[in-house]
């Protein structure tokens, strides 16, 4: 019988496996314009950390006892649907199962890309792909000559973030990470300067590696390197708040910046944004970085854990910064 993840309970700080539960469900009937999908990967990622709180979001909390959702790429096995054909590869929301039926409307067929995985589309050619490039292009204004810095710089948003500021034309791009390793692999794949924000303060490292400072920080992480972008960040500097992992599991209201009073002075511009209303930026996002990836002008990496039940270790790995690139679920 088809396997699904349900929230167990919610976690209290970082979730354990006890958070979560592998139950099996049946195989209902398909009813008119409904496809059934086997999937063959999915994507564990930060935002869902927020889901799982009962507190009110832009999205709904997951429920307890019911199964997670999340972005999920697979093939059609069944058809009820004239525009979706058995073998079609389609992108969804219904991961963390082996099966889904879901409406051919909540399902995209996407193309297969020769040389290109079809994990492709839950990474560089999908969401995290497409946060880096509006972030970058849409909310920071990136323009040619900004230094850029880019904090998480080693995960599916952050490296392909740093990447697409070098290809636009940036002087100058600075990445965070949290191991040696990591900082080793940002070099790697153009990243001008990287730093371990674990083994020194991030603010000197910061100030060290962009010494006439910085003019866009793409931010993933909050906290102390938000803090240290507002010091470093430059008169007009721009801000692109994509997330704050290092607030997620946290049990106490984290202590914002102590320096916000720089945003008045320096006369910066902080924006947040949600990648939810930017559906119409994914056509130019595929088209551009598509073409880098032929090129072999742009790279990105895959941490790839096999089997459902091991879906929740994935995710709890990835809150604690255990993947490089994207992390995968492989069926």
């Amino acid at each position: 019988m088809p396997r699904q993840i349900v929230l167990a309970a919610r976690p209290a700080g970082m979730p354990v496996p006890a958070d979560f539960a592998v139950t099996e469900t049946g195989r209902p009937e398909l009813a008119d314009g409904q496809v059934r999908v086997r999937n063959l990967f999915l994507s564990v990622d930060p935002y869902m950390r927020g889901r799982m709180n009962d507190v009110k979001s832009y999205v709904p909390p997951f429920r307890v006892g019911e199964p997670l959702e999340g972005g999920a790429v697979g093939t059609v096995a069944e058809t009820r649907s004239p525009g979706l054909a058995v073998g079609d590869l389609v992108l969804h929301m219904l991961g963390w199962r082996d099966e889904a039926v879901l409406s051919a409307t909540a399902a995209r067929k996407v193309p297969p890309v020769e040389g290109v995985p079809p994990s492709a589309y839950l990474g560089v050619l999908g969401v995290p792909g497409l946060t880096a490039y509006v972030g970058l292009l849409d909310i920071a204004s990136l323009a040619p000559g900004d230094v850029v810095f880019v904090s998480g710089a080693a995960g599916a948003v952050g490296s392909l973030a740093g990447q697409i500021a070098k290809l636009k034309g940036a002087a100058r791009v600075i990445g965070s990470a949290g191991t040696d390793a990591k900082v080793r692999w940002l070099a790697g794949i153009g990243f001008d300067a990287a730093f371990n924000y674990k083994t020194a303060p991030v603010l000197p490292q910061l100030r060290q590696a962009a010494p006439d400072g910085i003019d866009v920080y793409f931010d993933n992480v909050g906290g102390d390197h938000l803090e240290a972008a507002l010091s470093v960040l430059t008169t007009h500097g721009r801000v692109a708040l994509c997330g704050a992992i290092a607030n997620y599991n946290a049990t106490e209201p984290p202590p914002g910046p102590r320096n916000l009073g720089l945003v008045i002075t320096k006369r910066l511009t902080l924006r947040g944004f949600l990648v939810i209303d930017h559906p119409g930026r994914m056509a130019d996002m595929i088209g551009e970085v598509g073409a880098w990836l032929r090129e072999d002008r742009l790279v990105y990496a895959e941490t790839v854990v096999d089997g459902l039940e091991h879906a929740p270790d994935a995710f709890i790995s990835m809150l604690r910064g255990g993947n490089t690139g994207k992390m995968i679920v492989r069926l």
